[in-house]
């Protein structure tokens, strides 16, 4: 039985010593920092991405303004001006995650970095920012489809990180969340029941001014929006021209008809869409 014991007990040793000495080697320089993009993984290390898909800037359609003002942050940013963190929330399919990753190419020469962090290892905040905190280039910490159930308690972690912690985030790094949710929790109607109007002013319940906290920590609030029917083809017709496939619109051509039918099939006329749409296309037109 001792045996055993201190067999058991080795063995965690054994584990818990490789996986500081892993920590060790990612802190210190194991890194491939000629990368232009990162993950941050579930062990802790910070990751290189080989080949970071983005889609250049011209491709996104239908978010003229979000693009501008979101380009013109970063713009600040890489140039080592004051610059807000970013909350792109909306419709799904609408461009959020995809208008984030395309600021990379945009501004890579510029020292522009992304480290994607999923929803799940934002508690690793802290850590990760403070492996960035001494490098020359500028990081935007990239956080897609970001939301938090009830009782989740990581968001405080990023609220820490955002605003409201004696250590502040670096100059080199903000952060850009994607969300479907305006607020990233759950809100119930028994939440707002909770209201109370003081002097004619409404003041909100401990719950909803918790979940409020949380998301004006972002400076920068930009909403997506359901594209109409003449967006979403437009959108289609630039992935096809891409692809060297002619596409007019509104002259009843067979893509044109097509395209429509894919989005009714899906219930949904987004930027996912018509891309998956162009996809299908494409690949039906090659083989003839």
């Amino acid at each position: 039985m001792l045996k055993t014991i201190a067999a058991e007990l080795g063995r965690i040793a054994d584990v818990q010593e490789a996986r500081l000495a892993d920590e060790r080697r990612a802190v210190g320089g194991d890194i491939d920092w000629s990368a232009l993009a990162f993950r941050w993984r579930d062990d802790g290390r910070l990751q290189a991405i080989d080949a970071p898909v983005a889609l250049p800037l011209d491709r996104l359609h239908g978010i003229e303004t979000q693009k501008q003002r979101l380009v013109a942050n970063t713009r600040q940013f890489v140039a080592g001006l004051p610059a807000n963190n970013a909350l792109l929330w909306g419709t799904r399919g609408s461009g959020k995650s995809s208008l984030v990753k395309a600021l990379l190419p945009t501004f890579a020469d510029d020292g522009l970095r992304i480290v994607e962090v999923p929803a799940h290892r934002l508690v690793d905040l802290p850590d990760l920012v403070a492996i960035l905190a001494n490098r020359p280039e500028k990081f935007v910490v990239f956080s897609d489809d970001l939301s938090f159930e009830a009782g989740d308690g990581s968001y405080k972690a990023l609220k820490a990180v955002l605003d409201g912690s004696l250590a502040a985030a670096p100059d080199n790094v903000v952060i850009y969340a994607t969300s479907n949710r305006r607020h990233l929790l759950p809100e119930y109607q028994s939440e707002n029941q909770a209201a109370q109007q003081i002097d004619g002013e409404i003041h909100h319940g401990e719950a909803v001014e918790e979940k409020i906290s949380l998301s004006e920590r972002f400076g920068l609030w930009l909403s997506f929006y359901p594209f109409d029917q003449t967006s979403y083809l437009e959108i289609a017709a630039r992935h096809l021209a891409a692809r060297d496939i002619d596409a007019e619109i509104g002259v009843d051509a067979p893509w044109e008809r097509a395209a429509l039918q894919w989005a009714l099939a899906r219930g949904s006329r987004s930027g996912r869409t018509a891309e998956q749409f162009v996809r299908d296309w494409a690949g039906r037109q090659a083989l003839g």
